[in-house]
């Protein structure tokens, strides 16, 4: 087998393997930065491209880009607070705050190098245990799956915050949201709102995740009028993410054996795992969600880690464990190569060519992304004013490729503004997605389980209790050690009417649940199950916290509200909220008139002449790059635009059309 390894690593670096891996590089980095592509899409990109190639070199190409969407999509996710990908969810939470504090330098540094540290040491600990890893993966049934996925839930109570109600009603929610659509056990559709099949396959992630973290983000800072860092965003950071890297390479370590693990057993959400594992590992744990480079270093190490993990059952067992590897599966069976037991015998060679590729293009990948994120971090001091319109037209550009339905961006908006309240309220938006993210899981896994396992065979399997005890000790650690809000001011008790807002919020969750329980009572039992179990959740948790409210404690985390500004505290808001609601609304009716391009040169004319200081001809300027640059993209990619009344009425030509 030694002969194998080093015949493989010498045969990477000789000919034009280096090349192929980097033009697949350069692809991940792109689709990785371009917010909503993901992985997936990326890979279906790729895939006609490499038919007929020589199987190496098409194997080069795949990994290449597999290896570093994880790490393209840190750019956005550090520098603007969107996720380019869902790898990168993760990061946000304290990426962007140190972007904001001028730290964003760092704060990339460290998540490039942390990146590549974890993809290279994914893909040696793969090396060493790709043949051990067949006996570890069947060990795991759907009940060790099922608990293992629970765990994600359980680490809850550690991303809430100071509000551990506030915490399990997010991720209640987010649970109840997840189970919209089709019933994984019977087909049954659920949560039906509309007779529009667009709701029968439940809200894409990716218009989730922008909705819950881009837009409220975009919202708050226009609102506090300042550029997104009111810091020089680079200075000397780049060499001090470097050092976060080595003065914390345990956290490092350890995230990237639970990005592997993770990777091999297909459940997803390793970056969540990580950060819950590095808030739960560390003493001081105040400054997680402020800016703290743990909160970085951790999902960035488990996201790279992961690709490799990801690509064992894919490479042994045929079974690709998410889409990205699915489209993958496609791509290696096109270009004459048939994963399964034989990858670990008379293929041993191509598996290792696969293994050394993912560690070569984390390097590539990383050492890119120093090279241009040099350039891209200026944007940060750029008056927010400027940036925000470009990103809008991102966020819902990138949200309408999901399905191209119109239902994409409706869903966008109506999350978006969920996000937002959530954010005003104190609720945890990382709880709400971990909860979406894992709903699928969760429920897929709970009904295998209760078909295959009676009670007693399930707790007759030793591993059900070792992942039983890590949960309770997760769960007692999160109780024990969850961090407290820390705000300036003398506490006060609010008023009636300040309160007001949130019991509406909360009442509004109760009878969301309520029409949960009447929409699945009469279906069957393994349809049900779930969403009931997920409402209860929300139910319990949004009595105790009423309680909570009408009880008027200063002291009770229960009481946030960043528009009241509780115990003294205050963003530094200059308009109101709903002024800036009132403009994504404008937006979207633009769009439902007009369509998409027309909507957005629209837009920006309007939005910019009213809230800047720019001149006629700047603004043109914009708009005219705004709209090349979407058409461009549209061109390149093949990808759509929404159309509205207009494009109906009148034949109009590309690219309004």
């Amino acid at each position: 087998m030694l002969d194998i390894i080093a015949s493989t690593f010498v045969n990477l670096f000789t000919g034009t393997m280096p090349l192929y891996v980097l033009l697949g590089v350069a692809v991940g980095l792109i689709v990785g930065i371009l917010p909503a592509l993901g992985t997936t899409a990326g890979m279906a990109l790729l895939v006609p491209f490499v038919y007929g190639m020589e199987p190496t070199q098409g194997l080069a190409m795949m990994i290449g880009l597999l290896a570093v969407v994880a790490t393209g999509d840190t750019v956005t996710s550090v520098l603007m607070g969107i996720p380019g990908a869902t790898s990168s969810q993760a990061t946000v939470l304290d990426g962007f705050p140190m972007a904001r504090k001028g730290e964003a330098a760092r704060a990339l540094s460290a998540a490039y190098f942390s990146s590549m540290v974890g993809g290279v040491f994914g893909a040696l600990v793969l090396t060493c245990a790709i043949v051990a890893a067949r006996p570890v993966i069947l060990a795991f049934g759907t009940g060790e799956m099922l608990m293992l996925v629970i765990l994600g839930i359980t680490m809850v109570s550690i991303l809430s915050g100071a509000s551990l109600v506030k915490g399990f009603v997010s991720c209640g929610l987010g649970l109840t949201l997840g189970a919209l659509g089709t019933a994984p056990a019977t087909g049954e559709m659920r949560l039906m709102i509309s007779n529009d099949p667009y709701l029968s396959e439940g809200i894409p992630l990716a218009v989730v995740a922008l909705g819950i973290f881009a837009v409220p983000e975009i919202i708050n800072i226009l609102r506090q009028g300042v550029a997104i860092s009111d810091r020089a965003p680079l200075g000397r950071g780049w060499g001090k993410g470097i050092m976060d890297t080595w003065q914390n390479r345990w956290l490092v370590l350890r995230c990237s054996v639970i990005g592997v693990v993770i990777g091999a057993l297909p459940i997803g959400g390793s970056d969540w795992f990580a950060y819950g594992h590095a808030v739960q590992s560390s003493k001081n744990r105040e400054n997680f969600g402020k800016g703290d480079v743990r909160g970085v270093l951790a999902p960035e190490s488990a996201n790279n880690a992961n690709a490799g993990g990801a690509l064992v059952p894919t490479l042994i067992f045929g079974i690709p464990g998410s889409g990205s590897t699915a489209v993958l599966l496609g791509g290696l069976i096109l270009i004459g190569i048939q994963p399964g037991p034989s990858m670990l015998d008379e293929h041993l060679d191509l598996t290792y060519t696969i293994i050394w590729s993912l560690a070569l293009a984390n390097i590539f990948g990383a050492g890119a992304c120093f090279l241009i994120s040099g350039h891209m971090a200026k944007i940060t001091a750029i008056p927010f004013v400027y940036v925000a319109p470009f990103l809008m037209m991102v966020i819902f550009f990138g949200a309408f490729q999901s399905t191209r339905h119109w239902g994409d961006l409706i869903c966008l908006f109506v999350v978006g503004m969920l996000g937002t309240f959530l954010r005003r309220f104190g609720y945890a938006r990382p709880a709400f997605l971990i909860g979406f993210v894992l709903q699928h899981n969760i429920e897929t896994l709970l009904y295998q389980t209760i078909q295959i396992y009676s009670l007693v065979d399930l707790f007759s399997r030793p591993l059900m209790w070792v992942l039983l005890s890590i949960n309770i000790a997760s769960m007692v650690v999160g109780l024990k050690f969850r961090p407290t809000l820390e705000t300036e001011g003398k506490s006060r008790a609010m008023t009636a009417s300040e309160m007001t807002p949130q019991i509406v919020f909360l009442g509004l969750a109760i009878a969301g649940i309520a029409y949960t329980f009447y929409d699945v009572w009469d279906m069957s039992f393994l349809g049900r199950i779930f969403p009931l179990c997920a409402g209860v959740l929300v139910l319990i948790f949004a009595f105790i916290g009423l309680i909570e409210l009408l009880r008027r404690n200063p002291e009770s985390p229960m009481t946030f509200d960043s528009e009241v500004g509780w115990r003294g505290g205050s963003e530094g808001y200059k308009v109101g909220l709903y002024y800036y609601i009132g403009w994504l609304t404008g937006f979207m009716v633009l769009i439902a008139l007009f369509g998409f391009l027309l909507a957005i040169a629209i837009f920006f004319v309007i939005f910019l002449k009213n809230r800047s200081d720019a001149r006629w001809i700047s603004i043109g300027i914009m708009a005219g790059c705004a709209v090349g640059a979407l058409s461009i993209l549209s061109y390149v990619f093949t990808l759509q635009f929404p159309g509205g009344v207009l494009q109906d009425l009148v034949a109009m030509p590309w690219p309004f059309n």
